[in-house]
């Protein structure tokens, strides 16, 4: 997979991003989305990624800055078709790399609580993520989770 910095302007990123919002949507209340919208993702703070196998988009990630040592993970998906292909790891592993790269200490995320994002709180988990307080603007919110590594 090849992982590129994306500036969010090709129709498949934007439906991948609207299938993310969509399934954020589905599975959480809408006080507890903390997905991001086009616009937003294109703030200075953040850079976003594509991930493309053989010119066919895979997933996305994004690593925002929230100060000079502490990066948030955002809008991490992977395609329905390449699921289970190890994508996610990947680009979970890129966005490491470059947060180390960046001199950061910390990196954090916020995920749901609910069933249906399990397999990505295991993911986080098996790369020395744990549960953390809120962070940045969070609040204390049942339907979400937020964890955080060293980096």
């Amino acid at each position: 997979m090849i992982i590129k910095i994306d500036d969010l302007a090709g129709p498949a990123i934007q439906a991948l991003l609207q299938e993310h919002l969509d399934d954020m949507a589905k599975h959480s209340p809408p006080e507890s989305i903390h997905a991001l919208d086009l616009d937003a993702l294109c703030a200075p703070a953040i850079t976003f990624w594509s991930g493309w196998e053989n010119n066919v988009l895979a997933g996305c990630g994004a690593l925002c800055e929230l100060d000079p040592t502490h990066g948030e993970i955002k809008s991490m998906r992977t395609v329905t078709t390449h699921r289970r292909r190890g994508v996610a790891r990947q680009f979970l592993g890129h966005i490491i790399a470059e947060a180390k790269r960046r001199n950061y200490r910390r990196v954090s995320l916020e995920t749901g609580s609910m069933a249906a994002f399990a397999p990505a709180r295991q993911l986080y988990r098996s790369f020395g993520f744990a549960r953390c307080p809120p962070f940045a603007d969070y609040a204390l919110d049942t339907n979400s989770l937020c964890m955080t590594k060293t980096v």
